[in-house]
Order: C-alpha cells, then structure tokens, then sequence
C-alpha cells in the first residue's frame, strides 16, 4: 500500500506498537531540543535519572527566551546550562545568538530524522522533511537518555495547495487560513502533510511559518516533503551533501483531506485572543493601532524581514506606532546588514531588540493597556504578551508593516505601492559562530553541574494513593491555556528552575487565590473543559501545580502535550462526556479502588456531592504504571533498580 511521507517516517522510527490511529506509539529519536525555560527542568531530571551522557545523534540547548538579566536568575541559568551541555554532551546555543527553531533548522535540520524538543513549536522542523515533535521536558530528558517517546499513533491529515500566492499574500495567511477552517484544536490527534503543486512557490522558511503555527492547531506535527526547496535551503548554509528526497508515494490515502487554493488567499488576521479567531484583515481595517512587532520563531526567515524593510524603504513608521523589529539570529542579522536592509528598518524608526524569543513570550515589549498590537509571533493568549489586558492579533509581515506605516490596522493591498522584489542575501554564514560543540566524554567528566540560589531541586512526590477524596479548589474554561495555567513573562519565568517559587503563580490569570488555598487544601482536583492546557509545551504547568497538591484534572478533552505532561508527574487526566453536567467549584470527589480501576482500563466512577459521574481515560499499561509509581522519574528510579537487581 503506498504510505503518505508521514508514516513513512514513523516505519522508519517505530519501536514499539501498532501504525492504528489512537494506539500508542514508542519512536526512537534521533535529535532533541531544549530551550531555557523548559531545558533548565530537563538537565535536573536528566541529573535526577542519573544520566551521565546524552545518547542521541545530536542533543541542542538553545538560550532564547529568557534573556532580561535584570537580576542574577536568568544568568545564573544560563550557566547551569551551559555546564549541563557540557557535562551530559549537547550543543550549547548561548543567550542573543538565536530563537531554537530558525537556528536548529540552520545548523542541524536534516530531511528524515526524528526531533524531539521542549518546546511546541519544534514542529517547525517538519518544515524540511523531519518529523518533529513538541513533548515536556522529561518526555524530551527520556528520548537525551536513549529512551523512546511514546505517543499515540495519530491520524494523517493530508493538505493539498494549488495555485500560487497573490501579492501581498504570503505564508502566514496560509496558516492563519488553516486556523479560520479548523480552530485550536481541529489538528489534535493528526499528522498534517502538505502536497501538491502549490509547493512549488513556497521556499524552505515559508514552509517553516506553516509548519510552526501547527501547534496552534494543535497537531502532533507537520510534515513537508523534502524537495528541490529544500536542497536549496541546506546548500544556502554549505550543508547541500545532508540533503536527500523524500515525498508521500504515489496513490497514497491520507485519514482527512483539506485543499487549499493559494491563489484564492487574501490578507487574514487572527484577532484578540485566540489563534483561532481569524478574520480577513479588511473586516478591522481602521482600528487603531499602538504597536507592529516583526520577528519570532513564526516569522524567522530573511524573507519575513526583507519584505518589511523593502516597504519601509524611503518612508518612515507612523510616529504613534511602536515599530519593533525582533531579530532571530546573527546569521539573519548579518544577513540583513550585507544588503542594506537593516538600515532601511533604522532609518524607518524600529526599534531592534536582540536575537530570540523576546516579547513573543512576554519578556519586554509589552504592549500599553487595551492598545491594540500587530505581530508576526504565534500566539496571542490573554495576557501573553505581558499586559493583562492586551489586544494582540496575529499577522503576516505585510500587514504587520502596512499598519505600521498608516498608523491603523490596514490590509496591506491598500497601501497603493508596488510589490517589493525580494532580493536573495547571498552567500549565508556556515552557521552561529556561538553554537557550541560539546567537549570529548573523557574531557567532560570532571564537569561539575553550576547552580546558582535560585535552582531548586525536584520535588519527590508519592505514589498514588488507591483512594483519592478530593476537593474541588478550581473549574476554568474551555481552551485554557499553559500561558494560564503557568503564566510567562519577566516576572514568572525566571523561577523556571525553582519550583516552589513558580507555584505562587498557577493560575493566577484566572483565580489569584489558587496558590494559596491549594496549599491548605493539599490533595485536591481542577475541573476544565475543552481541550484543557492547549499552548506552551511548559511542563511547570503540570509539575507546579502538582507540587501544591493537584492529584487530578477532570475535562472534557485535553490538548496533547498537556495530557502528557499531567501522567508524567502523577496527576490523573480524566475525561466526562460531552452531556455530563462536570463538577462545580466546592464539590468534593471520591475515587475509590483506583488501582484495580485504572489497570482494569476504559471508565470509573467518581463519588459527587449528591450523586455520581462516570469518568473515562485513554491512558495505556504503561502510562498506568507510571501514574501508580507517582510520576515519570519515580517510574524511571523503580525499572532501573529493578535492571540492576
């Protein structure tokens, strides 16, 4: 039977399990990713597994995203990693050379291997014919200690493209029309390969701005065949001889089918927010605007860049606007100085921030309350940006810019000029002079771990206990987000690596009482809705709110790396049905013979207030045993003992 690009990639990975769509999976990876908020986590678990040195092909930490050294934490982190690289063997990509995902595909992208990363968007790599997966991070510590990942066989979702982009139209309309169809959660539980012709006209970094914002639909991942773009992008970077073909076969059947018409596209933009909540940008042509912002890990190409500079040229941001340029890496800055072009954004009055995440994740350029603000980033969650009250939509760069210049949101086709030529930047730099190899194995072991006061050790949990009472501290909304659940920003992520301090924060968007009552309640559950913990890859979400006491999450759904998250620290996700009336605030829970309950699979029964609720899980033998144990690292400790008799 002819096999889509996706399974092909899965065959050539599997471990363990049945190619049925829903039956869980173990892949073998070949290369991880970890970035500073979440890496800081997977060096102690690794430290905690008592790993002594990472065994895949290749294992990157990146320095992206907390940069704001307004006191000694971020630092301090930064040099824990650098010495976990060192000591446990992975490449080191230090703080302002780069945002992970343009820089890995630079540096280390290569078409048919695996890529697990603690980030969700690591699907960005699916881009050049890699499947690439966002996990927490001790799912992505695991796969550094040689370990599988496991996840469950998702289906394929194949999308066609015809026809060509119009002008003004560009990669992020694609996506963002991708998201207006289907919604956050439309991708969960597939695979989505892109074919066709319309291929043809969308370049390596095109297909990355795609494929990035997949986890906005909140897909497993995103694949593109690796074709003649592709061979273009590897050669631009002196990497040409680790190119190689790989496409969907002739005849294939993919589970879902989409078509999208390129050539039927026109300017989209998501409005606050939601990913989802897309509209043409014509329908909020005219409101007024504070803020465009250009960069991020979803618009990282020269081209994202270019196009904004070439329409600035000569001309200069409306002067109520704050125009911020955020660049992704050095090679995309030096790129930008060759040619000119990052004179043609200064003299247009950006204001140019450092290389990485920045103000995607909250970390500066926050926008003025209830003001409305333009960017090119992925998500645009309440409060993510910073201010409580923003007012961000997601754009491309076109109309990013286009309203920048107006000084109101305005559809780019409106602006009356000509559509700029792109030019090539020439000869690329062979990769970030700042990414670090690891030293020898011999040379590494007298490497000692650097912590600073602010990194804790792990809390040890225990097992879970086969009777649970427990109170009902919390409900929240469907689609409730990890930027809800574990806050971002300046002022949280900094304690990315000290538990009991980030616990303060769980929840605090929606009830700032939560921490506190947690604490006194102890073992206590959260009811939700759809698609519970939809967003960041953030494993703080699961793990802080398990340290003040949450032993289950009742919801309707929950979004894939969330779901994941929650075994992984022994916290039991549980589903109601769509007509059951859940929980409320106040009520008390019993669950009683859990053990048997959850080993026996398929539903149990929850005692309420006044009456009962049935409750089901989609959790394997495996994953029963990992909660039973108390988590992934108690699990870990039990089989290896075991191991060692």
């Amino acid at each position: 039977m002819a096999r889509t690009l996706a399974r092909q990639l899965i065959e050539s990975h599997l471990v363990e399990g049945r190619l049925e769509a829903g039956a869980e999976i173990a892949l073998a990876i070949d290369q991880t990713l970890t970035q500073d908020a979440t890496g800081t986590l997977a060096m102690l678990e690794l430290e905690a597994m008592g790993v002594d040195r990472v065994r895949t092909e290749l294992s990157a930490q990146y320095i992206d995203h907390n940069l704001i050294q307004e006191d000694f934490r971020n630092p301090d982190d930064h040099l824990f990693l650098y010495s976990a690289c060192q000591s446990f063997g992975l490449w080191y990509s230090g703080p302002g050379t780069g945002v992970s995902h343009p820089v890995h595909m630079q540096r280390f992208g290569r078409p048919g291997r695996t890529l697990l990363g603690s980030d969700s968007h690591t699907c960005a790599a699916g881009s050049m014919g890699m499947l690439a997966i966002g996990a927490g991070g001790l799912d992505v510590a695991l796969a550094m200690a040689g370990r599988p990942f496991y996840t469950k066989m998702p289906e394929v979702m194949g999308v066609e493209l015809t026809g060509a982009l119009p002008e003004w139209v560009s990669a992020k309309d694609v996506i963002l029309e991708m998201l207006r169809r289907h919604g956050t959660d439309g991708g969960r539980g597939r695979i989505i390969e892109y074919h066709g012709e319309g291929l043809a006209g969308l370049s390596a970094m095109d297909r990355h701005v795609i494929a990035n914002m997949g986890a906005e639909l909140g897909a497993t991942a995103t694949v593109f065949p690796s074709d003649e773009a592709t061979r273009a992008f590897l050669a631009a970077y002196g990497r040409e001889d680790e190119w190689s073909a790989l496409a969907a076969e002739p005849g294939c059947r993919y589970d879902v089918t989409e078509r999208i018409d390129l050539s039927a596209l026109e300017p989209l933009i998501a409005k606050p927010s939601s990913p989802g909540n897309v509209v043409p940008v014509r329908e909020v042509a005219g409101q007024s605007l504070y803020q465009a912002y250009i960069g991020s890990s979803a618009n990282p190409g020269f081209r994202d860049f270019a196009i904004s500079a070439l329409m600035m040229r000569g001309r200069r941001a409306h002067p109520a606007v704050s125009f911020d340029v955020n660049p992704t890496s050095h090679t995309l800055l030096e790129d930008l100085t060759r040619t000119g072009l990052l004179l043609d954004l200064i003299h247009a009055g950006a204001r140019l921030h450092q290389a990485g995440c920045n103000g995607c994740i909250g970390m500066g350029q926050a926008p003025a309350t209830g003001r409305n603000s333009l960017r090119t980033v992925p998500r645009n969650f309440p409060g993510r940006s910073g201010t409580r009250e923003d007012s961000v939509f997601l754009c491309s760069p076109e109309t990013a810019t286009a309203s920048a210049l107006a000084g109101e949101i305005t559809d780019p086709r409106e602006l009356g000029m000509a559509y700029p030529d792109i030019p090539e930047p020439g000869v690329r730099s062979p990769g970030e002079i700042n990414v670090l190899p690891p030293p020898a194995r011999e040379d590494a072991r007298d490497v000692e771990l650097i912590k600073g006061p602010n990194i804790a050790t792990l809390p040890q949990f225990d097992p879970l206990p086969d009777r649970l009472e427990l109170p009902v501290l919390l409900t929240v909304h469907d689609f409730i987000t990890t930027d809800e659940i574990m806050p971002a920003g300046a002022r949280v992520l900094p304690y990315r690596s000290n538990i009991p301090e980030i616990s303060r924060f769980c929840f605090e968007i929606v009830d700032p009482s939560y921490p506190g009552r947690a604490a006194e309640a102890g073992p206590h559950a959260v009811v939700g809705g759809r698609d519970y913990g939809q967003g960041s890859s953030r494993e703080h979400a699961a793990l802080a709110p398990r340290y003040l006491g949450l032993r289950a999450v009742l919801a309707r759904s929950f979004a894939r790396i969330a779901w994941q998250n929650l075994v992984s620290f022994g916290i039991l996700p549980l589903r109601y049905a769509e007509d059951a009336r859940p929980p409320a605030q106040g009520d008390t829970i019993v669950l009683e013979g859990l053990h048997d309950a959850l080993q026996a699979g398929g539903t149990l029964t929850a005692t309420l207030d006044g009456g009962s609720l049935e409750l089901a899980h989609d959790l394997s033998p495996r994953q029963v045993e990992i909660l039973l144990a108390g988590g992934m690292i108690n699990h870990v400790r039990q089989h290896d003992l075991a191991a060692r008799g």
